[in-house]
């Protein structure tokens, strides 16, 4: 497989109709390569129902995009998000990236993260023909959990997410376990018996270890949140 970059020239006076934005602007958003988070650097952000605290949650990987640009990104309410365009319900928004180990604060993905996307990018070069071909599957090391429920969260389902996967259109999917078809154990990235998160229609959000252990064990502030983010 090869992977060509689209030129965008075809699609510049193109509209999208739901964004309004060129179509070409939309290819150079795509996301074309992850590298996973190892070093346990962090996202800051804040929101309006706390406007004197900041808070941290641990980057799960960085992305490239198509015009060359790198971020950060989470797990954010139903989706893999790229920190800088978070929100929430209560207006949380980002602030910047954190290394917890030298309490350094950044704005601009680090320098070795880039080199790293550019410098895989180029050397793995696929060519898909479809825009459902997997580009990629990394590991999802930040313990991410998916909740499943189909009564309005009076009964919940949380999964570990085993790895989260690009495909050739730029989307990424948080992949978790189908029991019924495991043949053997443990259950690693590619293996047949994933699949994606958010293609089951009893999905609702993806939830960092420490909140979904909150959740498995009842706690009241973590259960009313989930109940706030239903409402929304």
């Amino acid at each position: 497989m090869s992977a060509s970059k689209s030129s965008g020239s075809v699609t510049d006076n193109v509209i999208d109709l739901f964004t309004r934005q060129p179509l070409s602007s939309l290819d150079s958003q795509r996301f074309i390569r992850l590298a996973p988070e190892l070093d346990g650097l962090e996202m800051l952000y804040t929101n309006e129902a706390h406007p004197d605290k900041t808070f941290s949650i641990k980057i799960l990987c960085w992305g490239l995009r198509e015009s060359g640009e790198v971020v950060g990104m989470i797990p954010w309410l139903d989706r893999l998000t790229p920190c800088p365009n978070i929100k929430d319900p209560l207006n949380g928004h980002w602030e910047a990236y954190f290394d917890p180990g030298t309490e350094e604060v950044f704005y601009e993905a680090p320098i070795h993260k880039t080199l790293e996307l550019e410098t895989a990018v180029d050397y793995y070069c696929y060519d898909c023909e479809y825009d459902t071909d997997v580009v990629q599957e990394i590991p999802d090391a930040i313990g991410t959990h998916a909740v499943f429920s189909d009564d309005n969260f009076k009964t919940l389902a949380l999964k570990s997410v085993v790895s989260w996967r690009l495909l050739n259109n730029g989307r990424i999917e948080g992949l978790v376990i189908d029991e019924e078809k495991i043949v053997e154990t443990p259950v690693l990235p590619g293996d047949k018996a994933l699949y994606a998160a958010e293609t089951h229609p009893e999905f609702h959000y993806y939830f960092q270890h420490h909140i979904a252990n909150k959740i498995k064990s009842g706690d009241p502030e973590a259960l009313a949140a989930l109940a706030t983010l239903e409402d929304r």
